[in-house]
């Protein structure tokens, strides 16, 4: 397989490696590829039956957090579904080149199906039409590439949902009025400006009695994450009634630094499930954190690669975003979510063959 970086693809590759290097791997957009329309915009190609067990080899675009379930997932879903040996393997930096070359690595190894989150939205649709060149199906997880792609589908994070919804928490815990401030991504990922628009829709529902005092972006990095936060902190704490952060590293530094004020009034929400936002969820600094399901993502994708492998097709007329799920940790669901996600990822795989499947 060649290693494909073209045109767009190198610049934004490089602006965005750029960016992740600052934060050593942890402020990489993991949940991140491409905003992708849930409908499809052509048919995923045919997948030739084979009589060969499938082996599943789950490949981030690099080190990160958030995919560390994942490998989990595997486990669980090669017993479940009689499947046979599976990998999860990450690339040791977030670069496109470097993710192609495990791929091909792995391909010479004898896998055979691959859940990918996309190293670059336009560039790993090179890699996975030549995966299918060879009959290896892709499902891209955690992340889209644009379309047309010759992957099967895409299971993710509707990242809209999860900031409207999260907003909409926040609101109601600060009794319906207020300022609040909204911490995100890197503007150079377009899913930044899908949450912005969320957190604003959901700003404009209350007609004026609340409002958005900024979103503070570019702070999925520790350092500009801590500079930037501290400092808007020390300067209008007291205009700031809620906060609402759409990015791992900002839901991180913001729970830290309002512990670190040890004021309970500025009500947080955040999102995923760092031990530190677990435990100032625990603590009552934060109201809660917007759950993501990396967990249900790999487990659904290796259920669905193996049913394509022997059998099933992807129905044309199917959605081509599977939304993963989320819902809001709070208190109450600190101990439970991890069982709670797991409930919901076996209800997205018990319905997945009859919503998005036409099996022989």
């Amino acid at each position: 397989m060649t290693k494909r970086v073209t045109g767009w693809s190198r610049t934004g590759l490089s602006l965005l490696t750029g960016l992740l290097a600052l934060s050593a791997g942890v402020g990489a957009l993991a949940q991140d590829a491409t905003p992708a329309p849930v409908a499809r915009l052509e048919a995923p190609p045919a997948v030739p039956q084979s009589d060969e067990a499938t082996r599943i080899a789950v490949v981030p675009g690099g080190p990160h957090p958030y995919f560390a379930p994942m490998q989990g997932a595997l486990a669980e879903a090669q017993t479940a579904f009689g499947l046979g040996e599976g990998t999860f393997k990450a690339p040791e930096r977030w670069d496109l080149n470097a993710q192609n070359e495990l791929v091909e690595t792995l391909v010479a190894q004898g896998y055979n199906g691959f859940a990918l989150f996309p190293g670059d939205a336009n560039g790993s649709n090179g890699t996975i039409e030549e995966l299918m060149g060879e009959d290896i199906p892709t499902a891209l997880v955690g992340g889209c590439t644009t379309q047309p792609t010759m992957a099967q589908f895409c299971i993710a994070t509707d990242v809209a949902n999860s900031a409207y919804l999260g907003t909409k928490a926040l609101i109601e815990a600060m009794g319906g009025t207020g300022t609040i401030a909204h911490f995100t991504g890197f503007l150079v990922d377009p899913n930044t400006r899908l949450r912005m628009d969320a957190v604003e829709r959901a700003v404009a529902e209350t007609n004026g009695q609340v409002t958005l005092l900024q979103h503070l972006a570019d702070v999925d990095s520790q350092e500009e994450a801590d500079n930037k936060i501290n400092a808007l902190l020390a300067a209008s704490k007291d205009e700031i009634d809620g906060i609402v952060t759409t990015a791992y590293v900002p839901s991180v530094v913001a729970a830290t630094a309002l512990r670190n004020l040890g004021d309970k009034r500025i009500k947080m929400v955040g999102i995923d499930d760092d031990p530190i936002v677990l435990q100032a969820i625990t603590d009552g600094f934060l109201v809660g954190s917007m759950a993501q399901n990396p967990y249900g993502q790999a487990y659904v994708a290796a259920f669905a690669l193996d049913r394509l492998r022997h059998g099933c097709q992807m129905n044309p007329d199917s959605a081509f975003l599977i939304d993963s799920g989320t819902f809001l940790i709070d208190a109450a669901k600190v101990g439970t979510y991890q069982a709670d996600l797991k409930t919901l990822t076996g209800e997205i795989q018990t319905g997945f063959e009859g919503q998005y499947l036409i099996c022989q």
